[in-house]
């Protein structure tokens, strides 16, 4: 007999989903999408494995993607042999110019799968104005789906995103998705106008890699590790996303069995969350405050042109947001990796690094688009000084659609 997660009211879908839901990017073997006699029955038996551990914890809700390597087929291989009648599927497709080309990748995706049906489709990836239009437009992406649920081969849909919040903002006004998967918890909160929308609208909300990209939890750093003290990071982290009434869901990434326990155990601290993670919070943003100052906390994002107005298009809101995490929490590996991303992400997570300052873009054309920031003086230095400290290390997306 499973066990039980605490279910929500997923929106107006009105599924009930679990708290924590499981998702595939993780527990796959190849970031390739793999010919069947190339998968590693090594692999394979991870892949089981961990859905099965996930289906005896109450993990109903399983999400892929088809641009997340073999992760599709490995679980569709997966699913028959960890039986779960409350299994709620879900896979995710970006959206295409040309509406054929989204229909044979979604073919595709439930082929993959088993012919299972799908109970949820996101849109994948509406990060770009272009991507929405292609999707809701006459003869558009969305008339696919519409085609699909008539005839009972999809549930609900919904949309992904690593776009801009007044985007999300806009997809969700159109009244044409029932949830929404995206980016939302302690170190980034630029979305609570989304998660307010949402809820407005009477979405499903879906949080996307709280652990991976909430910080890189998994291995969290050790200034992080004490000011979160007595909780795991993880634990804090989900119970931060929890506790929030907006949110529905949050996206447990595995790449193994055991580590869904950490995510068990904040489960079983929810009805304790508020008294566990507000002393929390006060100690991050005591730190915060004594490694950057008042000031700074309370006013560094005002007057920040735009990447797209910026010269050499360096994302001046992102690199500032991860000079903070760094001097305030120590999250260097978690900086790296999104530094070094920046330049090569392409719109899912756009602009370019601070390599361009002193080479390609000089400080003064720099200080030319601070104008309205009161931190013109400082940015350019700070630039450099995050430069040091994380640079010297391009990363590559771990999937380009």
């Amino acid at each position: 007999m499973a066990a039980g997660l605490p279910t929500r009211r997923f929106g107006r879908t009105e599924l009930s989903i679990p708290v924590l839901s499981l998702g595939g990017m993780r527990f796959q073997q190849s970031w390739t999408d793999l010919p069947a006699e190339e998968i590693k029955p090594e692999s394979q038996k991870t892949v089981e494995a961990t859905l099965q551990k996930a289906v005896d914890c109450g993990f109903h809700h399983v999400e892929t993607a088809r641009h997340y390597g073999s992760s599709e087929r490995q679980i569709g291989w997966a699913l028959p042999k960890a039986c779960d009648p409350q299994r709620l599927l879900q896979t995710k497709v970006p959206p295409r110019e040309d509406p054929a080309v989204f229909e044979r990748e979604l073919e595709l995706s439930v082929e993959r799968l088993g012919g299972a049906r799908l109970d949820l489709l996101a849109i994948h990836g509406i990060n770009l104005s272009e991507h929405l239009d292609w999707t809701i437009r006459s003869g558009g992406c969305l008339e696919v789906v519409r085609r699909w649920q008539s005839e009972n081969r999809i549930g609900h849909v919904g949309f992904s995103t690593h776009g801009p919040t007044d985007l999300i903002l806009k997809a969700i006004a159109t009244d044409r998705f029932d949830y929404v998967n995206l980016h939302w918890y302690f170190i980034r909160q630029d979305n609570d106008l989304a998660l307010t929308a949402a809820r407005r609208h009477d979405m499903g909300v879906f949080i996307i890699s709280p652990t991976d990209k909430g910080g890189h939890l998994h291995t969290p750093s050790p200034r992080l590790v004490e000011l979160c003290a007595p909780l795991h990071p993880i634990v804090f982290n989900d119970l931060f996303c929890l506790s929030d009434p907006r949110v529905h869901t949050i996206s447990v990434g595995p790449s193994q069995p055991s580590d869904l326990d950490l995510h068990l155990e904040a489960v079983a601290l929810l009805d304790q969350a508020p008294a566990l993670i507000l002393p929390i919070i006060e100690r991050l943003q005591s730190a915060a405050r004594m490694a950057l100052g008042d000031a700074w906390c309370e006013t560094w994002q005002a007057g920040l042109p735009s990447w797209e107005d910026t010269p050499g298009e360096i994302n001046l809101p992102v690199l500032l947001w991860l000079h903070g995490l760094v001097e305030a929490w120590g999250l260097e590996g978690y900086a790296k990796a999104r530094y070094g991303l920046l330049g090569q992400g392409s719109h899912w997570f756009p602009g370019a690094n601070a390599d361009l300052l002193d080479r390609d873009v000089s400080e003064a054309c720099l200080r030319a688009a601070l104008t309205k920031s009161p931190w013109a003086d400082q940015i350019p230095t700070l630039l450099r000084g995050l430069r040091q400290r994380v640079g010297g290390c391009a990363q590559q997306r771990l999937a380009q659609i």
